[in-house]
């Protein structure tokens, strides 16, 4: 018999409890000793036999010090699908604003210039935004909540959704290696948000934000 799927945390009871455990992580921080008790047995109730809920029942809290709680609590967090979005992390926004504004730099390269904005995608599940172009067009698709974890990668995500939306508008490929002819993509690499052209070695074609002041030079 296959294994039975995993709920996700869409009932109130254990939404409620994701958020108090989550609240606690977020403002104790990771030496916290958050009590994941009663979010495991609300998932063990609701028919859910994940590895972090049965280590949680099986466990003595008080053998465990507060890292090592705070860690099962987030593996708990982690394996019920739990996501805080926006709304219980505003700090995703303001990542993903600044990574647009990043990105957005190398858009009249493409022809396109004023500023995009994001937007919340109310009924998007996971929770997600939008951009929407300075014309008011929005592009296909949608950035993860999760994608403002790492400011890093998050360059990277909005360069990516901002070339595959263009691409679809247009059907032209954007950016184009000068050297190979051929798309480039944003990677991360040496903890940066790069165009890599996959048919170079390298250096990258440019930094995300700066492909057209690289091409003027």
């Amino acid at each position: 018999m296959p294994p039975k799927p995993l709920p996700r945390p869409d009932s109130d009871l254990v939404e409620d409890l994701c958020l108090v455990l989550y609240g606690s992580l977020r403002t104790e921080g990771p030496d916290a000793a958050p009590d994941p008790v009663p979010l495991a047995c609300a998932l063990f109730d609701a028919g859910h036999r994940g590895d972090a809920v049965r280590e949680v029942l099986e466990c003595t809290p008080a053998a465990l010090s507060g890292a090592e709680l705070a860690a099962l609590a987030a593996r708990l967090l982690s394996e019920c699908a739990f996501d805080p979005g926006f709304t219980h992390a505003p700090e995703r926004l303001e990542v993903l604003r600044g990574a647009l504004r990043v990105a957005a730099r190398d858009l009249p390269s493409a022809g396109h210039h004023g500023a995009p904005r994001l937007m919340l995608l109310e009924d998007a599940f996971p929770p997600a935004a939008g951009v929407v172009l300075a014309d008011g067009r929005r592009l296909e698709g949608g950035l993860l909540a999760s994608t403002g974890d790492d400011p890093t990668g998050a360059v990277a995500a909005v360069a990516e959704h901002l070339q595959e939306g263009l691409m679809t508008l247009t059907r032209r490929v954007w950016p184009v290696c000068d050297r190979h002819g051929l798309g480039v993509h944003p990677v991360v690499r040496n903890d940066a948000a790069v165009w890599w052209c996959a048919a170079a070695q390298g250096p990258p074609l440019a930094r995300v934000g700066e492909l057209t002041r690289s091409r003027r030079q």
